[in-house]
């Protein structure tokens, strides 16, 4: 039987094959905890959108030069976790 992990870096490498993508190094822990963040700081929802726009920026920023494809993603993740964590609601 597969653990989480596992099934997660199958689903991945399907994706990044799918889309003609494969040489990327997706950092998944980060785009999970990101998602988290941005789950728990805003709304459940907030996280498949937070990291869709964040692969997009990431994208966009490699794709046009701007960045290296691992200096993109890190720059995206970090922007948008410290944007999401700052939505947080102040603990009472």
């Amino acid at each position: 039987m597969e653990n989480q992990d596992e099934v997660l870096q199958a689903w991945l490498d399907k994706l990044l094959d799918a889309f003609e993508i494969a040489d990327i190094d997706v950092d998944v822990h980060a785009v999970l905890n990101l998602a988290g963040v941005a789950a728990h700081s805003i709304v459940r929802p907030a996280a498949p959108l937070t990291t869709f726009v964040a692969g997009l920026a990431a994208g966009l920023a490699a794709g046009s030069g701007q960045a290296s494809e691992a200096g993109a993603m890190a720059a995206a993740l970090g922007l948008a976790k410290k944007l999401a964590a700052a939505q947080a609601p102040a603990a009472e």
